[in-house]
């Protein structure tokens, strides 16, 4: 028998030295645990941890190499109504394995209770239809690699999925399709160079599951929402095994990545676990300490869920906010990732009930020299009463802008009294966040994301067509703010489709020409459909794969242009908001906002029901901001017109402004318009659902 000595608690789980491995794991209620060993054959052998210290179950044994796969039996009480659920029958996952072989095969095994009977312990060993957490090897040649360290104001966002963006890609030898070496392929990379974005932001890559109902459909969890290995790169997305090769696999991606000059941003799921509520699997934290991962209820068999899935993490728990912050360290020293999006953020915020900007999570995070450095985006908001955040977040946060994206979808279908919100958001939410000591950089503009309609989707569906994720259309959200802009899905209407062509890039448009920063739906630019599903998250397949055989070339081309005319001009990515000067003033008027005849726009004007026209004038020496040596930053300026009209406008531009004399550089409805020059006598036209911009000369 091997023997295994006293080791250490520090770190957490299992750690290779080079000669043998420490294994340490945390249970207040375990009376003992087993560390349990499975060779090549899947024959187990199980080892006591000998020590324990502040809750620490630890051991370490000599010999044991970077491979081998492991997991834990926790002895002690099984009492579900008083939040204890220890079931030793149960192979447990360890919460700090850094690789994890396999996928649950579900049966009757995978939970602690026996079904239909919550309360009695369920004594089938699992053990045969278990993933396997495993030792990995942690030394790794990065080749002198260092962050991008891209400023916030200069960031452009491409959320994309790992597999769904390499699966149908030619240029990607078939092998490596929909995994991370697909995605640090040359092929992707010159992609992404070429189309200028400065992150990828990857939908969750820790190790997740494919919920039992959906198993049971032949469906599977595609995003990753449903995590249960905070430290683990999900192994279906390594072309090189399951054995620790994911791990240096995921470390090769991001080094490529970085190389191209591309910082790699995570979507973590802190919130809850894949274990779902009392009648949920028993998979890792619920065996082994079930009352100090989770919220319970006052009824301690039950759980309290903010968050939709059936469970809640307890982030007032000092275990847990470890868990996230070794997390977070680990995926920022170990694997050089740049950011994180936080899913459900509120939750984490969250103390006895309500949200507080003053918990424990946000003070771990401000005072971490690690964390507080990198880039940190939430999604400001869970299902719970009083989740919504928006705009709450402390320093160092920027915040998914839900308000940018349902106002800016109203415009472009020409909603009544948007034109003030429009504004709000066109210039960077000041109204949300210039009041809590952030920039404009606080704002993650974006018009589309994984959940819901794509881009093309948006301008082509009224409704959902959900129908292929088996809930009879019941599932995904109903209130899109879409239009299909005059028939349901496809057709060969050339008015229909003159119409969408022209909403879609001048969205496009507005993102890249907004305040903020600037999040692109990968495949948006290239005019991916779903046909309509708007929550394909169980659709791995050519629902959400990118078909690279068939893109919007004119999209795609604009979109590229779009980046490169933002990156060029920093009146487009200001740092600081806008003063609202007025005439009177002695600071330069750095916006000022007219009508079609080239008047000033009065308070009437803001509130005109129907009115579908805007322009704006952004004066590129009135930036009040300088450069990391002191320098001034000027630019040229710019007028903005915005046309949500059916039909074709006629704008005056008006005198007064910087220049007499104005050419066109972004026309949404007609490439070929740059070589135009506009004086202030001049009207122009600009088209029906598009948008121009205008340079002074």
């Amino acid at each position: 028998m091997s023997t295994i000595w006293r080791g250490e608690f520090e770190p957490l789980g299992a750690t290779f030295d080079g000669a043998g491995t420490n294994f340490a794991i945390f249970s207040e209620c375990a009376e003992r645990i087993d560390l349990c060993l499975f060779d090549d054959d899947g024959n187990e052998t199980r080892h006591r941890l000998p020590e324990i210290k502040a809750y620490v179950h630890h051991g370490y044994m000599p010999g044991i190499m970077p491979g081998q796969r492991y997991g834990y039996r926790v002895h002690g009480p099984w009492e579900p109504k008083h939040g204890l659920r220890c079931n030793p029958n149960k192979l447990l996952i360890d919460p700090y394995a850094k690789a994890i072989e396999g996928s649950v095969d579900w049966d009757d095994s995978i939970y602690g209770h026996v079904p239909k009977r919550p309360d009695e312990m369920n004594t089938i060993d699992n053990a045969t239809r278990m993933p396997k957490s495993v030792v990995v090897n942690p030394f790794f040649d990065w080749a002198g690699d260092r962050p991008p360290r891209t400023p916030r104001s200069e960031s452009i966002i491409y959320e994309v999925h790992v597999e769904g963006f390499t699966k149908n890609h030619v240029g990607v030898p078939e092998k490596l399709r929909g995994t991370y070496a697909g995605l640090g392929h040359q092929a992707m990379i010159e992609y992404l160079v070429d189309l200028g974005v400065t992150a990828v932001e990857l939908l969750p890559v820790h190790q997740f599951v494919d919920d039992h109902f959906l198993v049971e459909k032949n469906l599977t969890n595609y995003w990753g929402y449903s995590s249960i290995g905070f430290l683990a790169p999900h192994n279906r997305y390594s072309s090189s095994g399951q054995r620790g090769q994911q791990v240096s696999e995921f470390k090769s991606m991001v080094r490529s990545l970085h190389q191209a000059g591309i910082e790699v941003i995570l979507d973590v799921v802190y919130n809850h676990t894949a274990e779902g509520n009392h009648l949920g699997p028993c998979l890792s934290f619920k065996g082994l300490d079930n009352a100090s991962y989770y919220r319970l209820a006052d009824d301690k068999q039950y759980y309290i869920d903010y968050t939709g899935t059936g469970n809640t993490l307890d982030a007032r728990s000092p275990d847990v906010l470890k868990l996230v912050m070794d997390s977070l360290r680990y995926w920022v020293t170990e694997m050089h990732v740049d950011g994180f999006r936080f899913d459900l953020a509120s939750t984490l915020a969250r103390e006895d009930h309500a949200v507080d900007r003053l918990s424990g999570f946000f003070d771990l995070i401000h005072q971490d020299p690690i964390i507080n450095r990198t880039k940190l985006i939430a999604e400001p908001w869970d299902v719970g009463e009083g989740g919504y955040q928006l705009g709450n977040f402390p320093p160092l946060w920027s915040e998914w802008n839900g308000q940018y994206r349902d106002t800016v979808r109203n415009f472009w279908r020409g909603s009544p009294d948007t034109l003030a919100n429009f504004a709000w958001r066109f210039t960077g939410s000041s109204d949300l966040y210039g009041s809590t000591g952030r920039k404009t950089t606080a704002s993650i503009n974006f018009i589309t994301a994984h959940d819901g309609f794509t881009l093309a989707d948006l301008v082509a569906y009224d409704e959902k067509h959900n129908l292929a994720n088996g809930e009879e259309n019941r599932d995904g959200d109903s209130h899109n703010n879409s239009w299909n802009s005059g028939a349901e899905g496809p057709t060969d209407d050339e008015t229909i489709l003159k119409t969408r062509r022209n909403r879609q890039r001048s969205m496009m448009a507005t993102l890249m020409l907004s305040q903020g920063v600037p999040m692109i739906l990968g495949g948006d630019e290239l005019g991916r459909s779903q046909g309509g599903n708007n929550n394909a998250y169980c659709q791995a397949n050519d629902i959400s794969w990118i078909d690279w055989q068939n893109i919007d070339k004119d999209l795609l081309d604009l979109t590229k242009q779009l980046i490169a005319f933002r990156k060029a001009h920093p009146v487009f990515r200001r740092i600081n908001w806008f003063s609202g000067a007025t005439e009177n003033s002695t600071d330069p008027v750095d916006v000022s906002w007219f009508n079609t005849d080239g008047s000033a726009m009065e308070p009437h004007d803001w509130t005109g029901g129907y009115q579908h026209t805007l322009g704006v004038h952004l004066n590129g020496q009135a930036l009040q901001a300088r450069g990391e040596r002191g320098e001034p930053i000027v630019d040229n300026s710019f007028i903005v017109l915005f046309n949500t009209h059916w039909a074709s406008v006629l704008f005056q531009v008006p005198e007064g402004f910087s220049s007499s004399s104005w050419r066109v550089v972004v026309d949404t409805n007609n490439s070929d318009a740059s070589t135009m020059v506009y004086s202030t006598l001049d009207g122009v036209s600009v088209a029906a659902w598009s948008v121009l911009v205008l340079e002074g000369i």
